[in-house]
C-alpha cells in the first residue's frame, strides 16, 4: 500500500470528500456549547457557528467578555486557561443579526478565508420596512462613516468604499416584505444602510430604522454561506433556517 491518505465522504452540501484530518468531529453535547453559538461544523482549520441575536462577534469599549468569539474561546479551550488552543476572527455579524459566523483556527486558514472572502457566495433573510416596488434588483453606493460610527452612502468613490447589495423579494405582508438577500460585498452594515436609504428599513432597526414599531429585534440573519475549505480547498456550504420571529411578522 502507498502512504495514501485516507479520505472519508462526509454529508456537507457541495463536498464530497475531505481528508481525514479534516472531518467533522463529533456533535457536541448541549452542556459544552458556547453560549449564544451552536455549531454547525469544526475540524481542525476552522469552526462554524449560528450565532444569535444580541451577541457581540468580537469585543467593544463597552463589552469585552459576552462575544462569540470568547465564547468560542472558552469551548476550544475547554476551560483551560493554559491551554494553545485558540481562534482566530476571519469576518464579523452586527450584534443584532443572527446567522452563520465563521473562526479560523489557524493563522494560515484565518488569512486565506479573508484574502478570498470576497470570492464567497453569502446569503441573508431580512424582513423590511412596506412594500418595494422592484421585486428584485442591486443597490450600490459607496459607503463611509462619520464620527458618531453610523454608516451612510456617498456619490464620491474617493470617500467611500464600494458596496453591493442583491436583492429578491420572497414574501409580502401589509406592512412587511421578507427579502432574499446576496451580500456582494461585506462592509458594515451595507445592508442596514442600503435598505434603509431606499425606503425600507431592516425591522427593528434601532439606528437606520423606524423608532418605536415594537419589532423586538434586527430582523438581519446570516442565512447560509459558501467558502472554500482553507486545506482541502473544496467548497462547504452551511445553512441556517429562518428564524421563527421573521416568520411572526409576515402574518
Amino acid at each position: 500500500m502507498h502512504n495514501q491518505k485516507n479520505i472519508a465522504l462526509i454529508r456537507y452540501p457541495q463536498i464530497e470528500i475531505m481528508e481525514e484530518s479534516q472531518k467533522p468531529q463529533h456533535k457536541v453535547k448541549p452542556r459544552f456549547q458556547p453560549r449564544g453559538c451552536a455549531i454547525l461544523h469544526e475540524d481542525q482549520d476552522i469552526i462554524v457557528v449560528e450565532k444569535v441575536s444580541g451577541l457581540l462577534t468580537m469585543g467593544s469599549d463597552r463589552e469585552r467578555t459576552k462575544t462569540a468569539y470568547q465564547h468560542v474561546t472558552h469551548y476550544v479551550k475547554k476551560g483551560n486557561p493554559r491551554s494553545k488552543n485558540r481562534i482566530f476572527i476571519v469576518h464579523r455579524l452586527d450584534k443584532d443579526t443572527s446567522g452563520v459566523l465563521v473562526f479560523a483556527k489557524t493563522e494560515a486558514a484565518k488569512i486565506f478565508l479573508q484574502t478570498e472572502w470576497q470570492s464567497f457566495s453569502k446569503t441573508y433573510i431580512a424582513v423590511v420596512e412596506g412594500k418595494l416596488d422592484k421585486k428584485e434588483g442591486i443597490i450600490e453606493s459607496y459607503l463611509t462613516e462619520n464620527s458618531i460610527h453610523r454608516v451612510f452612502s456617498v456619490k464620491n468613490p474617493n470617500k467611500g468604499k464600494y458596496a453591493k447589495t442583491g436583492y429578491k423579494v420572497i414574501r409580502e405582508s401589509k406592512y412587511f416584505s421578507m427579502l432574499e438577500i446576496n451580500l456582494f460585498t461585506g462592509r458594515k452594515n451595507q445592508i442596514r444602510v442600503h435598505f434603509s436609504e431606499h425606503g425600507h428599513p431592516v425591522a427593528g432597526d434601532k439606528v437606520y430604522g423606524i423608532k418605536g414599531k415594537g419589532v423586538k429585534r434586527l430582523a438581519l440573519h446570516s442565512a447560509s454561506l459558501t467558502i472554500q475549505h482553507p486545506f482541502t480547498k473544496k467548497e462547504m456550504t452551511f445553512e441556517t433556517n429562518t428564524p421563527g420571529f421573521f416568520k411572526q411578522l409576515m402574518k
